[in-house]
């Protein structure tokens, strides 16, 4: 198991689930490279789903840790409007003064938006995993679409930004890159994704990664409900508790303070975001 799981995920793998088989991976990546080494500002847009919400966190993540000029943002609408529109990218993505802007699990509304992010120097990553037929003329990367060679179709979308966070850390060399498995592992078990395949390693390798994580949010839950070996049901407690609730201050507004909490530094602040997160669970 060792072996294959090396075969997979070692930033200097040959064999396994290559990451620049994915349709336009290698322009993702000499975009976000191009970001990166320029101090280019990047925007991680995300919607406020679990597997999203992970997603957005572990990029950010990641970005941070290679010094990037990163901030993230929470689609407006929730889940029921899967498109980023024109108002979405005047006030909130070019606001923030996006260079970059990666969407994770939204796609642009139509070309008109397209035009605009031209017309503003804003470039463009998408990466979801829906079935479509139509082709872009931006970096799309959607195992999905065709054209693309990636053999597993069915990733969550956590586990499909963890396939360019690995084409990052393959440019960069880095060899921590897994340490982030223990938030693609909540966003695939939220997705309830098939456990065959690549997602089946994930989940069985992410546990590792989440007992002994180093997440400051991801530590604070489990320090809270005091959990010393992790279970299937454990794991279904951490993702009850970042789900984003109605109560109070709405979806978009709890999913914000979710990612706060999976991607502050600050233990204190983690510990006090999941001591207000388990106030607004909802008794069963």
């Amino acid at each position: 198991m060792r072996k294959f799981w090396e075969s997979i995920y070692c930033p200097n793998y040959i064999t396994g689930y290559n990451p620049f088989l994915l349709r336009h991976m290698n322009e993702a990546v000499e975009k976000l490279v191009y970001a990166i080494n320029n101090r280019k500002k990047i925007v991680v847009y995300g919607t406020s789903s679990v597997d999203a919400i992970c997603a957005v966190a572990s990029l950010s993540l990641i970005l941070r840790y290679l010094n990037a000029d990163v901030e993230y943002l929470i689609h407006e609408g929730g889940e029921m409007r899967k498109s980023v529109d024109c108002n979405d990218i005047r006030e909130g993505v070019d606001f923030l003064g996006a260079d970059l802007l990666i969407t994770l699990g939204v796609d642009l509304r139509s070309q008109k938006e397209e035009k605009l992010c031209r017309d503003l120097n804003i470039d463009l990553i998408v990466v979801e995993n829906k079935k479509t037929v139509r082709e872009r003329n931006y970096v799309y990367i959607n195992p999905r679409q065709k054209g693309c060679g990636y053999r597993y179709k069915n990733l969550s979308l956590s586990a499909l930004t963890f396939k360019l966070m690995q084409a990052i850390a393959i440019y960069y060399n880095m060899k921590n890159i897994n340490k982030y498995l223990d938030l693609i592992l909540i966003g695939g078990q939220c997705a309830k994704v098939s456990l065959r395949g690549e997602n089946g390693v994930i989940f069985k390798e992410g546990k590792k990664f989440l007992v002994n994580t180093n997440n400051h949010g991801l530590r604070a839950i489990i320090n809270l409900d005091q959990i010393n070996e992790l279970n299937d049901d454990d794991i279904v407690n951490i993702i009850e508790l970042i789900t984003p609730t109605m109560n109070t201050v709405g979806v978009v507004n709890n999913a914000r303070i979710v990612l706060e909490l999976l991607t502050t530094g600050d233990e204190y602040r983690a510990k006090q975001i999941v001591k207000y997160l388990n106030k607004l669970k909802v008794p069963v």
